[in-house]
Parts: structure tokens; sequence; C-alpha cells
């Protein structure tokens, strides 16, 4: 975790104990070995309790909301099949964050000393200051691992595998590789890639310049730049820039690690300024974002990078999702990234808590964790605790076009490079 991350973390913790609020005297066990009064937090003796922190509200008004709903449409199902070993899943929801770390490692201390939650999952938020608190209480957390802290740490799980790896992991090749496929190759391709000014942004940065550079294209220009807290009225300054990165012309692809309203604003700018090039991104895969001309005509175009089938991909695992969904909503919905997010962060953890038994403790969590492994899932082959340090490979590309999504680039698995 870096140290900007770890100073919040301090302060806010420093807060909170100074002011007497959710003290550690409250915990109670950690569940480690079973033992402490002959209870596991979170775990009686049919059910399992786990909570979820989700940023549902922001600053700039993007929301995972719908990451919820998927853990819930996933936990529901698995409570009519019979629970994990005749246990039942007391989901409790998802704190909002507000993507604030004050708000995110309070979210965590609630949920573990007051809440007293075996697991967290879904941990959905690109400001993860409760990682440390949750390791250190040895609380197994799952969530998509687009941060650091889901990057090493052992209580850490994302659903799949580490996507900003540190030295010694490796990366992940879904992105260029699956743009090769969309551009032709990648022989005389250069590519510009954009982020906010933040720790993700930084690690995003650091981790896409490597990739796509080991692909076999130019990386013509590769910033962390774009403020976190606002979204920038005028993008003159960075279309300029970008648009001259390669020799005084602007790049094959632009590519960006924003969310969906930076997205809109920086596309938005660049094709006004008459760029024809490719766009993409990791982010906007949603079909509620069509519901507004004005984003659909920002969006239209770009291709949208996914860790994981694309809905329009007909397997049994993307038909059963969907019916999952459904039920769960109690009608048809626009299906989003952020339900498969909550979805498949349910599902990892349902299925390391099944292959950890009956006498469920954290210690029996941990060492099935440590040798688990399954294929052909919506996130591709899972292995742990490679996780830890290497997603799990696999990725596809769809492409926004007339108002609908279609496949560009299919769901695929590529051999990782290390990270350095």
């Amino acid at each position: 975790m870096s140290r900007s991350i770890r100073t919040i973390t301090a302060a806010v913790a420093a807060l909170l104990l100074a002011t007497g609020c959710n003290s550690a005297s409250e915990s109670g066990g950690s569940g480690g070995d079973g033992k402490g009064g002959g209870s596991v937090r979170g775990v009686s003796a049919d059910s399992i309790k786990v909570g979820g922190i989700v940023s549902m509200t922001t600053a700039s008004g993007y929301s995972k909301k719908d990451t919820d709903l998927g853990a819930r449409a996933r936990f529901e199902r698995a409570n009519a099949e019979g629970g994990v070993h005749g246990r039942k899943i007391d989901y409790l929801g998802a704190e909002d964050d507000g993507q604030d770390p004050g708000k995110n490692l309070a979210a965590a201390r609630k949920l573990v000393q007051r809440e007293k939650v075996f697991a967290i999952s879904p941990m959905s938020s690109v400001t993860f200051s409760g990682a440390d608190f949750l390791q250190e209480q040895k609380v197994p957390t799952f969530g998509w691992g687009t941060v650091p802290p889901f990057c090493g740490p052992t209580y850490m799980y994302g659903f799949g595998g580490c996507m900003v790896p540190m030295p010694g992991g490796t990366i992940t090749q879904s992105w260029p590789e699956g743009l090769k496929k969309v551009m032709g190759g990648a022989k005389g391709r250069s590519v510009a890639i954009l982020a906010n000014d933040n720790d993700a942004g930084t690690f995003a940065i650091r981790t896409y310049k490597q990739s796509f550079a080991a692909a076999g294209y130019e990386v013509t220009y590769a910033k962390s730049t774009v403020p976190a807290t606002s979204v920038p009225s005028d993008w003159s300054a960075y279309t300029k820039e970008i648009l001259r990165s390669d020799g005084g012309k602007a790049p094959d692809a632009v590519v960006s690690v924003m969310q969906t309203p930076y997205n809109i604003g920086l596309f938005t700018a660049v094709k006004r300024a008459g760029y024809r090039g490719v766009l993409t991104d990791p982010t906007d895969y949603d079909p509620g974002l069509l519901a507004k001309s004005a984003t659909k005509k920002a969006l239209d175009g770009v291709h949208v990078l996914l860790s994981f089938q694309p809905f329009e991909q007909d397997s049994a695992d993307m038909k059963q999702f969907k019916a999952d969904i459904r039920k769960t909503a109690g009608k048809s919905v626009p299906l989003n990234m952020h339900m498969m997010t909550g979805y498949m962060s349910a599902d990892l953890f349902l299925a390391v808590a099944g292959k950890a038994g009956k006498d469920l403790t954290v210690d029996s969590f941990q060492r099935a964790a440590d040798g688990f492994s399954d294929r052909g899932t919506m996130v591709g082959d899972r292995s742990l605790p490679k996780g830890h340090k290497e997603s799990f490979g696999c990725g596809a590309l769809v492409q926004l076009k007339g108002g609908t999504y279609r496949v560009s680039s299919p769901f695929t698995c590529y051999e990782p490079i290390p990270f350095k």
C-alpha cells in the first residue's frame, strides 16, 4: 500500500481511537483458530455473516451501487441451494464509502467490530484505506483487484486475481492483445494512456505502460494527471498533449484508465478535435449509459476492456448469471459490470468457503484458499494463492456502436508478462 494511503489510514485510525468510536475492545476474537469462547466471528451453526463496502455515491456522480445487487443475487442462489455446508449466507448488504478514504476505513471497522462479519464481499472502491485494518483483523476480503491492496496481502482476494501487481508479480496482457485484433496488430502502432492523479491512476500508468510496450506498441504518452476529485470542465490541456504525442501527430489509440464521467469528457474533447483513432477504457460497459443521448454519443465507438465474459456470450454460466440478477431485482434490468463485480466476488468467496468444510474458521478458510483452483469460470481459470500476485489473465473487448454493444475481441486468456 502506498505511503499516502498509509498516512490517511493512520490519521483516520488515530481520530477514531481518540473519539472512542468503534474501539478495538468491541471486536471480540478474530476467529483465527475457532477458540476464544468457542466462537468464530460471524459464524454460527446455521449462518455465515458477510458484508460489503461499495462506492455507491461519489463526488463525480459515478456509482457502483449495482455491485451490491450482483453480490446479493449470488448469495441468494447459494442460500436457495442450501448454503455452504448447511449454513446460509447472512448478507448485510454493502456500506457506502462515498469513495472517501475515511469512510472506507470506518465502514471496515463497523462491519468487523460492530456487525462482526466473517468476511467482506464485495469491496469495490478505488479508495481502499481499510485494507490494513482488515488484513490485521484477518478478515477474508473479496473484490475487484484493480487497486494495490488486493496484490500481496494474504486475506485480500481479487475475483480476477491481482490486476495491478507489485514487482515480482505479472501483468495480464488482455488489453493490448485484445486491441491487436481491433487494430490489426501492434507493429507501428502508438498509444497514449491517461489516468487520474491518485494511487490507482499512478499504478495504472505504471502497469499499462509496461503492458502495451511489451505487446509491441509504442507508448508515446503515459500520465496520471487528471484531478481525481472533480471532472475537468476544460480538457484542452490534455487533448493538446495527447494529440501531438506521436512525433507531433495523434497516436493510433487513446487509452483512458478512468471512470465514466471522465471518459465522457475526454472522449468528447478528442472527437471534437477531429480524432479518428481507437478509443478504449476499462469502465463503460453499462447499458444504462445509453439512456442519455449525449452520453451515448460520447462513448460511441469506444472499445471497453472486460475481465469477464461479455454479457453477449451465450454460455451456461452467463445464462445463470442473468437469471440470478433478474430474480433478485424482481424484473429484467440492464446489466452492467458492477453487477458482475459483486457476483463474482461472492462466487469466489463461496467457492473457497465450500472447500474449507463444515468446521469453518479463518484458519480453515485460509488453508482452503492456499490450494484453491477451478477452471472455466466467467473470469477464466482461477487459482490461489497465484491470484495474490497475478491476474487470471483473461479478457475481452466490446465496442459500443449505434447504441448497442458488440464483441470486438472475444473472451480469451493470454500469457502474462513479468511486472518490473
